[in-house]
């Protein structure tokens, strides 16, 4: 991989994981109203428990991006992997699709 390469592929995952950061801080947030919103009253959890699991199911994708993306860094950088420009769109169009959901 030359080092343009080396620097878009870092700059993708960069931006990648940043995005990845703010979508776990919103839906974190987000999840914590609608926990207390939940407690205040037993009903409650019917109508928006759904939702609920839909903020974790985010925060639990989330991860596993992370994981992915930190699996590819260390095996780039570990066994100096060279990565095609369509493997490396295919990972980016995947992340990105995963981060937009």
């Amino acid at each position: 991989m030359d080092n343009n390469s080396k620097k878009d592929f870092s700059s993708l995952t960069d931006e990648a994981i940043e995005n990845i950061r703010q979508d776990r801080l919103q839906a974190n947030e987000l999840l914590k109203d609608l926990i207390k919103y939940m407690a205040g009253a037993e009903d409650r959890h019917k109508y928006v428990g759904l939702t609920a699991a839909k903020y974790v199911e985010t925060l639990q994708r989330s991860n596993e991006q992370l994981v992915k993306i930190a699996s590819l860094k260390r095996k780039t950088e570990d066994e100096n992997v060279d990565l095609s420009d369509e493997e490396r769109e295919v990972i980016f169009e995947e992340l990105n699709k995963q981060v937009g959901e």
